[in-house]
């Protein structure tokens, strides 16, 4: 009896067993390689940069002559339709061109670029934003990968022990409310380990999406690379001098009152009238015959001179002003609060005993090389048991916790101080 008990805790052992072999082994690295490539968020938003400049190549033309042409009709002298000859017929033709003033043009042109700017800064966010959004679930998918091993482990190894408990109990070897203890366990071990695959799947899902994975690939997440650099090690003032240089919804919502700017001058060169000439052929109308006369026309800007849309222009720089001081207030704050969160954890880590788990993991073999010799009681073993389990999960998302706050400074500073 012994000698089986004690094989069944060696099981206990949290042995990890492998994936299917049906898997993708991914490292942090191909899935942001994946991700740049094929994401279509990207994609969709290379679109929009296209499309703006194609605004450019809009405001650079020039616009089309106009050409007139009026004839007669029916002649009811001679009878007949659509004569041009000098002798009966009559027709006028007139070419006019459309000459725009104030610097319309190149205004225009101007104002196109911006937009072009602002689409490129909204494609930078894009990706700033899913990156951010990849490797946070990179991460997090990778820790209850972890800790999904831990709990497999654990449920093979109850499931075989109540098994041979179950076998003594027929035996009249042990107790049956030790064989419950061992159920209501290995249940609420059961019960946590399809809560962690659903979670893990919901991730996976959400990677395959931004990676453009095929859906019914399984992936095995590769362990990241920890920098280790610190939070402490740099200065508050540092990441947020970093962020204000490199955070693309500021450059975007500062270009975004630029271009407000350039509206407004845009709208009051609207307010001068453009000039059409336009250069006339009669051939029997006018005086004298064969005429040839040339016209200029232009508005006069007597009641509408573009009032409302300046003062749009004017209230858009007002409004563009204030989203930016709220952008760069936000980023402040943002940055705060990403360097606190990561010094806390980094503390919390700094003061975890590095040979803890090792040092439980060792305390845990003892334990069971006990209960397989009587020592200790089966009530004793099993809160070992869980709080080895505890501790080892504890660790895990610690781990995901201090990786993942490094990575959000990342993200609210907009460069790769942590790598």
């Amino acid at each position: 009896m012994k000698i089986k008990l004690l094989f069944i805790c060696c099981l206990v052992g949290f042995t990890q067993t492998s994936f299917a072999q049906d898997t993708l082994k991914l490292s942090l690295a191909d899935a942001e390689k994946r991700f740049i490539a094929g994401n279509y968020q990207l994609l969709l938003a290379k679109y929009e940069i296209d499309q703006a400049k194609a605004d450019v190549i809009t405001a650079k033309l020039f616009d089309n002559p106009e050409l007139t042409h009026e004839n007669l009709f029916y002649n009811h002298e001679t009878k007949r339709f659509l004569e041009t000859s000098y002798a009966t017929g009559q027709f006028t033709t007139q070419i006019s061109q459309l000459f725009t003033l104030a610097g319309k043009r190149n205004k225009r042109i101007k104002l196109a670029n911006t937009a072009v700017k602002l689409e490129e800064f909204e494609y930078f966010d894009l990706m700033r934003t899913l990156r951010y959004q990849l490797r946070s679930t990179f991460f997090k998918l990778h820790s209850l990968q972890q800790s999904a091993k831990i709990y497999h482990g654990q449920v093979k190894a109850l499931e075989q022990l109540l098994q041979a408990s179950n076998k003594q109990l027929s035996l009249g070897n042990i107790a049956n409310k030790d064989v419950i203890r061992i159920k209501s366990l290995l249940y609420t071990l059961q019960a946590e380990q399809y809560q962690i695959h659903a979670e893990i799947d919901d991730l996976t899902a959400a990677l395959k999406l931004l990676t453009q994975i095929n859906s019914s690939t399984t992936i095995e997440t590769l362990a990241p690379e920890s920098t280790k650099l610190k939070a402490s090690e740099i200065a508050y003032n540092t990441l947020l001098d970093s962020a204000k240089a490199n955070r693309v919804d500021l450059k975007s919502a500062q270009t975004a009152v630029l271009y407000a700017q350039q509206d407004l001058k845009l709208q009051k060169a609207n307010a001068i009238p453009d000039v059409q000439l336009s250069l006339a052929y009669d051939l029997k109308g006018n005086y004298p015959e064969r005429y040839t006369g040339i016209g200029v026309s232009i508005p006069i800007p007597l009641f509408n001179r573009n009032q409302g849309e300046i003062k749009k222009a004017k209230l858009a720089i007002e409004a563009q002003q204030v989203a930016y001081n709220q952008t760069e207030n936000m980023l402040a704050n943002e940055v705060f609060k990403a360097y606190q969160s990561t010094k806390r954890i980094e503390d919390l880590m700094a003061g975890r005993n590095q040979n803890f788990n090792q040092d439980y993991q060792k305390l845990i073999e003892e334990v069971s090389k006990n209960f397989a010799k009587r020592n200790i009681s089966l009530l004793e073993f099993l809160d070992f048991y869980e709080s080895y389990k505890e501790n080892v999960l504890q660790y895990h998302q610690l781990q995901y916790e201090l990786i993942n706050a490094k990575e959000e400074i990342n993200f609210v500073t907009g460069t790769t101080l942590f790598k």
